[in-house]
């Protein structure tokens, strides 16, 4: 039984995939709905450096932060940060900054008891390497969190989709469902228009929707598409 508040795992099928809008749109929905959301990226790659040079700012980390309106420091919703645009394994191992796993636990359990709900947004797909031998599915299995998965809509996302819902099922990981969100402006293919519904009766869990390509991203447009998902609360069973 899980020790913490109540929570889910966004992860994707690939990188790039538009995890942190998903997360946020899941966050505002239910904020709107009354429930007290903390929000957390453990770790995060391609961080830039703050001005003098001594601080990696992850800018994923910030935005989750500013969605969830959280009072925490970012260092404890994103208490893991590399400069390099890598898996964390690869970016620690070049930078020489360690994968504390210690670290990450203690920042969600200082966050989780503070909230109703806890969404944590993590890096890449579901074998992106933390550590050696250590995968995103050991850590979601160290939070004891259930997931979502975030799937693009373009050619090739039935396979990508089906591979990561049935390793994490595969892993004795809950799968609440699946997330289609166009990351990029939608090109209209003929994949773009039927993936939903093949999806729909392949995989073994449920699409949840599809979100809109955001062109401009701030708390309102979120909310916007948030409306569209005040059902996730029941889903999520908060």
């Amino acid at each position: 039984m899980n020790k913490y508040s109540k929570g889910i795992f966004i992860t994707g099928t690939d990188t790039g995939v538009g995890k942190t809008i998903v997360s946020a749109v899941i966050i505002r929905a239910l904020i709107n709905k009354g429930i007290k959301v903390g929000a957390m990226k453990p770790m995060e790659s391609g961080c830039a450096k703050s001005e003098n040079g001594k601080t990696l700012i992850p800018s994923d980390g910030l935005f989750l932060k500013e969605m969830s309106q959280m009072d925490e420091p970012v260092n404890i919703v994103t208490p893991l940060c590399f400069e390099l645009p890598l898996a964390p394994m690869i970016a620690s191992s070049l930078e020489g900054i360690p994968v504390d796993l210690d670290l990450i636990t203690n920042s969600y359990e200082a966050a989780s008891g503070r909230y109703d709900f806890m969404v944590v947004e993590g890096v890449g797909g579901l074998l992106v390497p933390i550590k050696n031998g250590y995968f995103v599915t050991d850590l979601i299995k160290r939070l004891n969190l259930p997931v979502i998965v975030v799937a693009r809509p373009s050619l090739g996302t039935i396979n990508h989709t089906l591979l990561t819902v049935n390793h994490a099922l595969r892993e004795g990981i809950a799968v609440k469902g699946v997330i289609i969100n166009f990351h990029k402006p939608a090109e209209n293919t003929i994949a773009e228009r039927t993936n939903p519904d093949a999806l729909r009766k392949l995989c073994p869990v449920p699409v949840l929707g599809v979100l809109p390509y955001l062109k401009d991203i701030n708390i309102a447009n979120i909310d916007m598409i948030a409306s569209d998902f005040s059902g996730i609360a029941d889903i999520l069973e908060v």
